[in-house]
């Protein structure tokens, strides 16, 4: 084991702030601190992202039915896991303080 980091205290100078956790197989593993929403996007390739602590309230836009566009939006709590696919268009706002593991494709937005 490299090393150990306790995610109830990491902090970042700056809203959605990043410490590197691993690389694994060309997906990069990142713990998040932020107090501020992030921006809608869409990203290249699946994600997968895990409040570890605080609470996010996470709003996505339908693009795969008949009601495309349609906003919809998921509490997330600790513990909660929410993956989007690829093309999938989100946005994340924390309630608060929130740190967030996030599995997604290096490089990507």
């Amino acid at each position: 084991m490299k090393f150990h980091l306790d995610t109830k205290t990491f902090t970042a100078p700056k809203a959605w702030g990043a410490r590197d956790i691993a690389e694994i197989e060309g997906a990069s593993v990142r713990l998040h601190w932020t107090d501020q929403p992030y921006v809608w996007h869409v990203n290249d390739g699946s994600e997968v992202f895990v409040v570890l602590d605080g609470t996010v309230e996470m709003h996505y836009r339908q693009v795969s039915t008949e009601k495309v566009g349609t906003e919809k939006g998921q509490r997330l709590g600790p513990g909660d896991i929410m993956a989007a696919k690829a093309g999938d268009e989100h946005v994340a706002h924390p309630v608060g303080p929130a740190r967030i593991l996030v599995v997604e494709k290096k490089g990507s937005v």
